[in-house]
């Protein structure tokens, strides 16, 4: 399995640090943002990556990656997505790169204090379809929300939800999808939301509808950190994680290299 980190959009809720560099390129504690996804697909035993960029700084993500070796990445691609039409939209970017493989995808500011390893190698079994990731969440109207068919605890998935006014549940879709190859025809297919652009959202209820999407809850906690404020509480999670969570020493060669592998 494939993974691919979509790292583009212009971060205007960051702004002015986003008008010097990539969103995903800002600090979060000790190193860049990105380092974090790409741990997040090492530790589950994926080594091919994709990186999905964009904007006026996206050639400083080969600058800080290279070819990813020194991160211990196996593979590492790039993508450059013209214009911001949404996650949707950058995931068909990469339907060369998974080349009729399953693709684990997770969004560039997304950082967690466990592993999706599991998940992974439940989804490698999974014979089709998709698989989300879900979080219980103070603040549920910023995400995709799941609407459960009875209670939430015991309930199935009726519906995913973007962004909601008035939220069904406090469990979020976070930023990390399992798909199998049919994503990509879902992706060319999808019509733009009232936001003008392509929602993931679509694409996970399309196959919630086709009844083949499953569902984990992340054990640890979990943030994404596209405004100030989960920038802020994704510094302090990790900082105070310590050791427990990365060796936090600074970026050097191998830093990835003494991390489990699923």
């Amino acid at each position: 399995m494939k993974g691919i980190i979509l790292a583009g959009g212009l971060g205007s809720r960051l702004r002015p640090l986003t008008l010097v560099t990539n969103k995903h390129l800002l600090p979060v504690y000790d190193r860049p943002m990105i380092y974090y996804p790409i741990q997040c697909l090492l530790n589950a035993g994926i080594d091919e990556i994709l990186v999905v960029t964009g904007g006026e700084h996206a050639g400083d993500f080969l600058k800080l990656l290279k070819n990813g070796k020194q991160l211990g990445v196996r593979h590492l691609e790039y993508a450059y997505q013209e214009g911001e039409g949404g996650i949707a939209d950058a995931l068909k970017l990469a339907e060369e790169f998974a080349d009729g493989g399953k693709i684990c995808v997770i969004l560039g500011d997304n950082i967690i204090e466990g592993n999706i390893r599991k998940a992974a190698a439940d989804f490698f079994t999974q014979r089709t379809g998709a698989k989300v990731i879900l979080k219980e969440v103070p603040d549920p109207q910023r995400f995709g929300v799941v609407e459960f068919d009875g209670e939430p605890a015991k309930g199935k998935i009726k519906r995913i939800i973007e962004k909601p006014k008035d939220p069904p549940s406090n469990m979020a879709v976070t930023g990390i999808y399992f798909y199998d190859p049919d994503c990509f025809k879902v992706c060319k297919e999808l019509k733009p939301s009232g936001r003008g652009e392509l929602e993931i959202t679509d694409v996970n209820n399309y196959y919630l509808q086709r009844g083949d999407l499953t569902a984990d809850v992340l054990e640890g906690w979990w943030t994404d950190a596209g405004t100030f404020e989960s920038l802020y509480r994704a510094t302090k999670y990790v900082a105070e994680s310590g050791a427990n969570l990365l060796d936090l020493t600074g970026p050097r060669p191998g830093m990835f290299g003494t991390q489990a592998r699923g």
